[in-house]
């Protein structure tokens, strides 16, 4: 067995998740990342996690925003996760969202959107594992997942 970076990728990929928008209004404009570390974490108090490397160029100003938008994205959603993973100054042109009085930026047509704000972070190696503390809830019923598995996008079979 190895653990060399490139097998260690390769063997975490071989697990599918889903991918969520992580997204709010900063100092008037809007920020956001992809990530497919999402998870449920408690139902009282409301818990939910991602992890986001230490690298990450986006989170310092995400980060400073009172409320984060989670949203969990539809099997339709490959090109939105492609942008939200490209250039910061073009991760939302063009993508239909909303955003909440308090800063949180929804997409429109994701499978749950979550108003949250930040719990506390936790150092984990060479990312952070981020708590979030959910205000608000909603879903859709009927849509498929956005899964990511070994480096692709892909939907659930039925």
């Amino acid at each position: 067995m190895s653990l060399d970076p490139a097998a260690l990728r390769r063997a975490f990929g071989a697990f599918p998740s889903g991918v969520v928008a992580v997204a709010a209004a900063v100092d008037g404009r809007l920020l956001g990342l992809a990530a497919s570390s999402f998870t449920s974490v408690s139902l009282d108090p409301p818990l939910v996690s991602f992890s986001i490397a230490n690298s990450s160029k986006t989170w310092p100003d995400l980060r400073r925003a009172a409320r984060l938008g989670i949203t969990v994205l539809a099997d339709h959603h490959g090109e939105t996760c492609r942008q939200l993973a490209g250039p910061v100054e073009h991760r939302f042109d063009g993508l239909p969202a909303s955003v909440t009085a308090a800063g949180a930026v929804l997409l429109d047509n994701g499978l749950a959107r979550f108003d949250c704000s930040i719990d506390r972070e936790v150092a984990a190696g060479d990312h952070a594992i981020v708590l979030l503390r959910l205000h608000a809830v909603e879903h859709a019923e009927g849509a498929s997942p956005l899964v990511f598995h070994r480096s692709s996008f892909g939907r659930l079979a039925a």
